[in-house]
């Protein structure tokens, strides 16, 4: 099993981004997702910067480096950032919509499917496998059981089965909208945001008038409340035939959170719970943590 840090989905500026880097690269890491997938107005690091990151990294680490692409597309200049994203001629690139699918199948460049691709069955996956994706990441809401029965549907085809890499750590994102959330929390308009959302490093909690936590609003990205944790899960995502584990970013603790995932891949045996939600990967109720209402 190998781990895997996701994209930064917070905005974060220069020097964080620097540092949080820095810091992952002497981690035992298999594989490294740059860029920005949130937010096109995010500009602590261009292209060409990320590009440059990537290449310090390589120096430095054994890590596999991917570029992502943003996930909604909505303007001319998005579009033209992306189809210079997918020509970059130097990291394999995370597809996180069906645009940059086309760019990098036109180019015969083999990518991987991010989870905003919403793929969920193995029809949907040998389209993409043909257009040249290698590695699927499912949506985060899939079970262990749906996974299972989409590999199978791949094998059935008679297609080799691409890598498979799960959601296992981080608040999960569950949606996208072309209104900017937080924007809207600051009374501020979208097209004058003032980039507030780097002042929430962890995104921004929205509870219910009962003061029950639902949601992490992170610009335009609707986010979980609860951090999804799938390390006392681990047997489940060996038998799964799990590839990689994707870890995403967080402000504070990743070095730990590495750590303990680094400690039972190598032998240890994995905890009974963890603090966090896994109700999704149980084919639950995704704000769930399922030991804690017996429901495993």
């Amino acid at each position: 099993m190998k781990l895997s840090l996701g994209p930064v989905l917070f905005y974060w500026d220069k020097e964080q981004l620097s540092n949080f880097y820095a810091e992952m690269s002497a981690l035992p890491l298999d594989v490294i997702y740059l860029g920005e997938t949130v937010c096109s107005k995010r500009r602590a690091f261009s292209l060409d910067q990320w590009l440059g990151l990537g290449r310090e990294l390589q120096e430095c680490s054994q890590a596999q480096l991917v570029l992502s692409s943003l996930t909604l597309i909505e303007a001319a200049s998005e579009l033209s950032s992306l189809r210079r994203l997918c020509d970059n001629g130097q990291l394999r690139v995370e597809a996180n919509d069906m645009g940059a699918v086309q760019f990098l199948a036109e180019r015969k460049l083999p990518f991987v499917g991010g989870p905003a691709l919403n793929l969920y069955n193995g029809h949907s996956l040998a389209q993409l496998l043909d257009s040249g994706m290698t590695r699927w990441v499912p949506p985060v809401e899939c079970s262990a059981a749906l996974i299972g029965d989409v590999i199978g549907q791949v094998r059935e085809l008679g297609r080799a089965v691409p890598e498979v890499e799960i959601f296992a750590y981080g608040h999960l994102p569950l949606a996208y909208s072309a209104r900017c959330f937080t924007a809207r929390a600051e009374n501020r308009p979208k097209d004058d945001c003032q980039f507030c959302c780097i002042n929430y490093p962890d995104g921004l909690a929205l509870t219910s008038q009962e003061g029950q936590a639902l949601f992490t609003i992170n610009g335009i990205q609707t986010m979980s409340a609860e951090v999804t944790n799938l390390l006392a899960d681990y047997s489940g995502l060996v038998a799964c035939g799990a590839d990689l584990l994707r870890l995403s970013p967080r402000a504070q603790g990743m070095a730990e959170v590495v750590a303990a995932y680094q400690r039972v891949r190598l032998g240890e045996t994995p905890p009974l719970f963890v603090e966090g939600c896994n109700g999704y990967w149980h084919g639950q109720a995704g704000m769930l943590r399922v030991e804690e209402v017996g429901l495993c």
